[in-house]
């Protein structure tokens, strides 16, 4: 046994002025995943536009992360570590002051998404800073306290936004960003490792696959969004689903062939593999989609405060956390396919639960027990993934394997913010178009502006005398809106159950190497992604 390595205080206090500068980094990206959610309400009464519009402050930070990941890692192992985590905090720094003083929701989203792409270095960079500090048990003490800390920012997350949304403005959970940058910035130039210098031989990226895919998730996801506006069958809405499944088809098609691939497809011909990608994605469809209609249910129907509103969702991300905890310890003692399908069963049960339950009276005290029973099922399933993805992949592979579910759970959010979100503007629109509150005269505009989810549109719309009847048709048709999205939540929850239980089977998992100490739930997942 080789003795242990001296530390000498110097560099001990460099490991952790390190380790403090990756928490903020990642504290800063996994807060910016949830803590729009609650803003999303106020940004489109003072911006105006359509929910599709709001709706891309969410997508388009969370698809250009997952898109730009592998790549960004890519570039990490080129140029080196200290220079892109640097590059990171800048880009992430200016795109949040873009975002802060964004004066019309397009440059809001043009904002969000040069922001995932900072996030996405930030993300990448941080696992490989902590390995190349720490040694030993002090290595995975730092991992510890890393993940622990990216939890407990999302833990604060939705809190935080309504507290800088009520006594500022949701302008406040951008601009927050800014000081936490420039200080992170200030700390990364003094403590941060040089990086060696580059050798001549490059790794080559694969910029072509990243084009390629940004364009095709951005494409169906407008489709996604805009589809009701233009007309399902509409020639425009058709030409971008077309275009987007031919990018798709490329992209898998350079992935098969490329050096250096953004997504190595021959690791889903592993059913095991293919299971825990499809959980981890599901995982983000459900919670970070669900969450933005969550939101507009508790502050446009009952209407909460955002700080009531994060208040509220507290419960979940509680639950998360503790159930997490208790989804390691259920793989020392049942199969995992079994401990992720537990976990999408709570999700469904507490799916249906939400769903009977939101209505524009009841009281939001309620609603504590089945957000705890969603928050726990998202817990017992988001443990095992990675454990999972690991086990039955090479270890030369793991970089790959970690980006690759990464990047999963970044594009399963966008994507389910959009597919949740026609759920839930189809029934909106459908409740109030049918509704008999809505005055003759302005009947037509109202709803065609309900179908564009322009909630400032219809008040502007409704005469005076009928305000209050519209206003109650109004938070009765969210309400219903809201409950569609966790009856759709709750059959993909179901189906992702039945899917994880056929895949992720005793037959389809490797033997165990007693010779190796095996992956457990504790091991870092996508961060932000216990649920």
């Amino acid at each position: 046994m080789n003795p242990p390595e001296t530390i000498t205080p110097a560099q001990a206090g460099r490991a952790r002025a390190i380790l403090g500068l990756v928490i903020a980094g990642t504290a800063l990206v996994v807060i910016d995943m949830t803590i729009v959610t609650i803003g999303l309400p106020e940004i489109q009464a003072e911006l105006g536009g359509t929910l599709a519009g709001v709706q891309w402050v969410i997508v388009g930070y969370m698809i250009t992360m997952g898109a730009v990941t592998q790549v960004a890692g890519s570039l990490s192992d080129q140029l080196g570590r200290r220079r892109m985590y640097l590059l990171g905090i800048i880009v992430f720094t200016i795109a949040s002051i873009a975002c802060g003083v964004a004066p019309n929701t397009v440059l809001l989203d043009l904002a969000r998404a040069l922001q995932g792409i900072g996030g996405a270095i930030l993300m990448v960079n941080a696992l490989p800073l902590l390995s190349h500090q720490f040694e030993g048990e002090r290595r995975n003490m730092a991992i510890s306290t890393w993940g622990t800390a990216a939890t407990a920012a999302s833990l604060i997350a939705p809190l935080l936004g309504g507290v800088l949304v009520d006594a500022l403005s949701w302008r406040a959970i951008f601009l927050i960003n800014v000081p936490i940058g420039v200080a992170a910035m200030v700390i990364g130039l003094r403590t941060l490792p040089a990086d060696a210098p580059a050798g001549h031989e490059r790794g080559r990226t694969d910029w072509a696959g990243a084009a390629l895919l940004i364009t095709a998730l951005a494409l169906v996801t407008f489709a996604l969004l805009r589809g009701e506006q233009q007309g399902w069958g509409s020639a425009t809405t058709l030409a971008q689903f077309t275009v987007a499944v031919i990018l798709f088809t490329g992209f898998l098609r350079l992935q098969s062939r490329a050096d250096a691939s953004i997504l190595d497809v021959k690791l889903f011909r592993k059913p095991a593999f293919s299971g825990a990608a499809l959980a981890v994605f599901m995982s983000r469809v459900l919670t970070i989609g669900g969450t933005v209609y969550f939101v507009q249910y508790f502050q446009s129907s009952l209407h909460l405060s955002p700080t009531q509103s994060g208040l509220l969702l507290m419960p979940v991300f509680l639950a998360q956390m503790a159930a997490g905890m208790l989804g390691g310890k259920l793989l020392s003692r049942l199969p995992s396919g079994y401990v992720i399908a537990t976990g999408y069963a709570c999700k469904a049960v507490g799916a249906t639960l939400l769903a009977l339950a939101f209505t524009p009276t009841i009281q939001p005290w309620l609603l504590t027990l089945p957000l705890l029973i969603w928050g726990i099922g998202g817990g017992i399933a988001g443990a095992p993934v990675m454990a999972v993805a690991m086990n039955v992949t090479d270890k030369d592979r793991a970089g790959m394997v970690a980006g690759t579910i990464t990047s999963l759970a970044s594009i399963g959010a966008g994507i389910g913010t959009a597919v949740l979100g026609l759920v839930y503007q189809t029934r909106v629109a459908g409740a109030l178009a049918t509704d008999s509150a809505l005055p003759d005269g302005p009947r037509d505009a109202i709803r065609a502006a309900a179908a564009n989810g322009d909630i400032q549109r219809i008040m502007e719309l409704t005469p005076l005398e009928t305000k209050t009847a519209v206003e109650h048709a109004l938070a009765t048709a969210i309400a219903s809106g809201a409950s569609a999205v966790l009856y759709c939540s709750a059959g993909l929850a179901a189906i992702t159950m039945a899917a994880v239980l056929i895949l992720i089977s005793k037959r389809n998992l490797p033997t165990p190497d007693k010779s190796r100490k095996p992956a457990t739930g504790t091991d870092p997942a996508p961060v932000g992604d216990r649920g």
